[in-house]
């Protein structure tokens, strides 16, 4: 039987005393595309981030030119319904076109001229939403986390090859200065992995000693239904807490795909049949044992956010319904994953459910 939206209370409501409730938007959602996936926005959700706008390579895509149309609508959107609007993000290794990096000859820019271009990008993007978007992913994914050991490191390419740990330091004083009031964040992934979460907390220190104004710490929670365990999360939190920032979960979704990155960037219809079904098991449809699974992980995560309610601002999914997710194109393109709270349908899942009453029922 299928749940009925409507006699469930808004998410929002349901933790309004506890952190945001945030969505990412796609830009169908923000061009007015898919009026259906904005009225559950604006119903449940009272934070916004967009999927791709505000990326260099979409926001920024050639010398001299800025597309801000879309970043425009996604600024009045979330005005509209009095949302924290969050801005993601300035820099990043990854979505960034070739020409950033490069003269008008194609030759690798020197140190002083990369850092002009992007102190010129941050100015001019922030600058622009000065007092309207609330707070920046200013720094996206700088540590490396295919590496030995604890001793991991930041990137070799793009801004790290060029400019070295500076770019970081450079980032956020110039982020502050664009916008004085808005809320910095750091944003990176498998914290959950020791040795990730263990640099990132020696990269936040290290900016610290510096005197680096940095608001909070951004924790993509790309989860599935066997990772993280809870004592990971656990530790996380405990860890991450003590550099007294804030802590979001920026990224939230859980995928009920099994392992495949074996298989990264390889289209499904590439493999032989066989393993085409082991990794695309519910092509069709979502057993409604497996829904319940990913509910119940879905009730335990958050029971957790709100043991730590005072550690966290904000929790937002990255999308708003399944088929919206990146997640059934990564790491293999063509699955079939389910890891939101609405179904293709804009319906509510048993996830959403699980969540709705872990709210109601908390301590």
């Amino acid at each position: 039987m299928k749940n009925n939206e409507d006699t469930q209370p808004a998410l929002k409501d349901v933790f309004k005393d506890d952190f945001y409730i945030g969505a990412a938007l796609s830009l169908n959602q923000i061009s007015g595309n898919e009026p259906d996936a904005v009225a559950l926005v604006e119903k449940h959700f009272n934070s916004v981030t967009p999927e791709n706008i505000l990326k260099w390579e979409e926001v920024h895509p050639a010398p001299n030119k800025y597309n801000f149309e879309p970043a425009d609508r996604y600024a009045a959107l979330g005005e509209k319904s009095k949302m924290h609007i969050v801005g993601h993000t300035l820099v990043w290794f990854f979505q960034t076109p070739d020409w950033v990096f490069q003269d008008e000859s194609g030759k690798p820019l020197s140190r002083e001229a990369l850092l002009k271009r992007m102190k010129e990008h941050i100015f001019t993007v922030e600058g622009r939403y000065k007092g309207r978007i609330h707070g920046w992913d200013v720094v996206n994914e700088a540590i490396e986390d295919r590496g030995a050991g604890e001793t991991e490191n930041l990137r070799t390419r793009s801004w790290y090859k060029a400019i070295g740990p500076d770019v970081l330091t450079m980032a956020f004083k110039w982020a502050h200065e664009a916008d004085p009031k808005a809320i910095l964040y750091y944003n990176d992934y498998n914290f959950y992995r020791g040795r990730q979460c263990k640099t990132v907390i020696r990269l936040i220190q290290n900016l610290q000693s510096k005197g680096v104004r940095l608001d909070g710490i951004g924790i993509q929670a790309h989860w599935g239904l066997d990772y993280p365990s809870h004592d990971q999360i656990e530790k996380i939190i405990g860890d991450l807490s003590k550099l007294g920032v804030k802590l979001m979960i920026t990224e939230m979704d859980v995928t009920v795909l099994p392992f495949a990155e074996d298989h990264l960037d390889k289209k499904l219809t590439s493999l032989d049949p066989g393993l085409q079904k082991k990794l695309n098991p519910y092509a069709n449809a979502l057993p409604e044992s497996v829904q319940k699974e990913q509910a119940q992980r879905y009730a335990e995560f958050f029971s957790i956010f709100l043991k730590h309610r005072d550690k966290f601002k904000r929790v937002t999914f990255w999308g708003i319904h399944d088929r919206q997710s990146w997640r059934s194109d990564w790491p293999v393109i063509g699955r079939t994953d389910y890891p939101l709270l609405f179904n293709s349908q804009y319906e509510p899942k048993p996830a959403f459910d699980a969540i709705i009453n872990t709210g109601l029922n908390k301590k």
